[in-house]
């Protein structure tokens, strides 16, 4: 063998080494969700850039990818519906919605949005949601993660929306929902994800705020335990850091005319402890790797 190909040989032979290490180097996925935000289905007319019909197609892609990639379970951060004139109607948004997202086969958590429960209250939101949780804020376990699911859609007076009794940048939590989301996270020991619809990494005047942002931001530092909060509301791509904390707002479905601009996401949890979010159409990417 001569040396240039002696060269030549040994330099494949590092170079597939080094793709080998790599590959093994990958991290693996434990976990998956599907998620996302602001669907705002309802059949009326696309109002400015809001195409309330359009979401049926797109939920049926969201629906069907999360059929094929099979994440534990799938996150609805708000606003699944659009407000309607009467019950009857609002709840008729609610069921064509949920049979397209059905199509995924797999267990749908909701956040509660206030347009969830601009006509319908809550209880009959939850009704005829088919989704896994029953009330407006909770938590969960799943694979050694712990998932806390926040429900601000109450008035000032404390009373939970429902029946066009507020005004949607009046979005408060309960002192006693505070107080209890305290204790959860006080009595978990696993890494913490946080759902939301309404924002906070943003305090008032700011209308897309929880009023209780300052106090509940505090809560969740003091922690230790949250990796990223996850929210909707404000229709846009948003990544803010408060306090060593990301806070991720989510693009909404229901802008833009056509499937192409549709928006949702996979959330990935990898076992070198990084969390990924898997944007597709008009949703970023996004990397939470584990800090400390």
């Amino acid at each position: 063998m001569n040396r240039r190909h002696f060269t030549l040989m040994s330099s494949l032979t590092l170079a597939s080494g080094s793709a080998l290490k790599g590959a093994e180097a990958e991290p693996t996925e434990v976990l998956s969700l599907g998620l996302l935000t602001d669907v705002h289905y309802a059949d009326k007319k696309t109002w400015g850039s809001r195409a309330y019909r359009d979401s049926l197609l797109k939920g049926k892609e969201a629906a069907e990818f999360f059929n094929e990639k099979k994440p534990a379970a799938m996150v609805c951060l708000g606003d699944l519906i659009d407000a309607a004139p009467s019950v009857e109607t609002e709840i008729s948004y609610l069921t064509a919605i949920c049979k397209v997202l059905d199509v995924a086969g797999i267990p749908r958590h909701h956040v509660l949005g206030n347009h969830c429960v601009a006509t319908l209250n809550k209880e009959e939101f939850f009704k005829n949601a088919g989704s896994a949780n029953k009330e407006g804020h909770y938590s969960f376990d799943l694979k050694g993660n712990h998932f806390v699911v926040l429900d601000a859609c109450y008035n000032s007076r404390m009373e939970p929306y429902g029946r066009n009794n507020f005004v949607w940048h009046d979005s408060n939590m309960t002192p006693e929902e505070i107080a209890w989301l305290k204790k959860d996270l006080a009595e978990t020991k696993l890494p913490t994800v946080v759902f939301t619809h309404q924002r906070l990494d943003v305090d008032r005047p700011n209308k897309y705020a929880i009023k209780q942002s300052v106090e509940v931001r505090k809560i969740l530092e003091d922690s230790g335990r949250v990796r990223v909060v996850f929210q909707g509301h404000s229709h846009k791509n948003e990544l803010e850091e408060v306090n060593g904390i990301p806070y991720c707002t989510l693009a909404a479905m229901v802008e833009g005319e056509g499937i192409e601009s549709n928006s949702y996401s996979l959330l990935r949890f990898l076992d070198d402890g990084s969390i990924k979010l898997e944007g597709y159409r008009r949703q970023k990417n996004q990397s939470f790797s584990r800090k400390g």
